[in-house]
């Protein structure tokens, strides 16, 4: 559900890109315009926006945009730009390559994106790169980790609400044989249930094991796993019963303590704004008690401040 608050577009993409245009000329860039305009497009008039600009003035907007902009701010607005499967495969692409290896943040895409948002940004992923995402993937990453990155990235899952509940049972159980149970452990059945079955799946198997063995299967991978592989696991497994929960979590680590991960804070806000920021704030205040504008407007500054919290909507 797309949850940018979009006031009402009175201007043309041609009149957006003409704006654009004038803000980018002369002494300095007159910021404040890009921002207003660009932070209130959705994704279908960013492209036409972008198709505009490159009619009028035959020129990259994307590129003007680069050399226009610094730091922080260049990178939200150049994300930003993106439509969604776009924007994943640049931001894995990045985290996948050598000299600015990210491995946490191409893990947190990968692993909490629904089934046929993979197929799509591995699409993009092929079309812009020319090369496989399971090819980065190999290349960069190792063990556990890689074999289940991989396996999630290419199996087909359902999507939908049903559950077989007979089946939610045996995954318990092979979990616990696999995990607690054991000496050791069995990281082929990990692999197997978390790559293989749906969100609604994966949930039910979580409260089923509760209730059969009084742990959280949380609990049980942080005590059985470890690293990236753990981190894996724990984005599917959190991801498939709360994402507005694991994405609060995700933020307000970004910000927690000296200094802010900007990378991070950027990623999640211009990933999930067109998403589910709502949910995400609601969860930020319930489990944070401080709204997530708030928390974001003390931890940054100046034109990247305004840009985030105009994607972020309304303080509540």
């Amino acid at each position: 559900m797309a949850t940018l608050s979009v006031p009402p577009v009175l201007s043309s993409p041609r009149d957006d890109a003409m704006q654009l245009f004038r803000a980018f000329k002369g002494l300095g860039t007159d910021t404040s315009t890009v921002i207003n305009i660009l932070a209130h497009r959705d994704a279908a008039q960013r492209s036409l926006i972008q198709h505009e600009y490159r009619t009028l003035y035959s020129e990259d907007l994307l590129k003007r945009l680069s050399s226009e902009l610094t730091g922080n701010l260049e990178t939200a607005v150049l994300w930003w730009m993106h439509d969604l499967p776009g924007r994943d495969a640049i931001i894995v692409r990045k985290a996948l390559m050598m000299n600015a290896m990210n491995l946490e943040a191409a893990t947190e895409v990968i692993c909490s994106r629904t089934p046929s948002q993979i197929q799509v940004f591995k699409q993009h992923y092929h079309a812009k790169f020319g090369i496989h995402l399971e090819h980065g993937i190999e290349s960069c990453a190792s063990g556990d980790h890689k074999k289940l990155l991989l396996a999630y990235a290419s199996m087909p899952r359902y999507e939908g609400r049903e559950v077989d509940r007979e089946m939610v049972v045996k995954d318990a159980k092979a979990l616990y044989k696999a995990g607690e149970k054991k000496w050791g452990t069995d990281e082929k059945t990990f692999i197997c249930i978390f790559s293989e079955r749906s969100a609604a799946h994966l949930a039910a198997v979580d409260s089923a094991y509760h209730d059969m063995y009084g742990n959280s299967l949380k609990k049980v991978i942080k005590k059985e796993t470890s690293g990236l592989f753990l981190h894996a696991l724990k984005t599917i497994l959190l991801c498939s019963a709360n994402p507005a929960e694991y994405f609060a979590k995700v933020l307000h680590k970004a910000m927690k303590g000296m200094g802010t991960n900007d990378t991070a804070l950027i990623r999640v806000i211009v990933t999930r704004t067109e998403i589910d920021m709502q949910y995400i704030k609601a969860e930020y205040l319930k489990r944070y008690k401080k709204t997530l504008n708030d928390a974001v407007h003390s931890e940054t500054s100046g034109h990247y401040r305004a840009f985030l919290l105009a994607l972020l909507g309304p303080n509540q």
